[in-house]
């Protein structure tokens, strides 16, 4: 994969409508109904938002007993889209590497469950 243009330009207040959130992953496992190899994820967003469900494109760099425990930002704001049999609630983010293989964004120090990026 090649990197993209940059998107056009946005507003602060349009970036502001995206609600992107701190999670930890608490369950994980794979997901063979899936088109392409993925792995169901079930992350807490604290008390205020709960807890989640999501599918990831992570196989290459990630198996899901190594995920458990890792925090992890998406977007907590969409509405929920079917994946196969699953109902995806959140958007886990991800940069490509130089394979276009998804890494996950996490904080790099801890960070309490919920926190919204700015």
């Amino acid at each position: 994969m090649t990197p993209s243009a940059p998107a056009q330009p946005i507003s602060f207040d349009d970036f502001l409508k995206v609600d992107i959130r701190v999670g930890e992953i608490i369950e994980a496992a794979p997901f063979p109904e899936a088109r392409k190899p993925a792995i169901k994820l079930v992350i807490d967003f604290g008390p205020d938002i709960g807890i989640k469900k999501s599918s990831a494109q992570i196989t290459r760099h990630y198996t899901p007993e190594g995920l458990i425990g890792r925090r992890v930002l998406a977007v907590v704001n969409f509405p929920p889209r079917q994946i196969g049999p699953m109902r995806s609630e959140v958007l886990t983010l991800g940069v490509p590497d130089a394979d276009g293989e998804v890494v996950l964004i996490t904080p790099d120090q801890d960070t309490p469950l919920g926190g919204r990026l700015f």
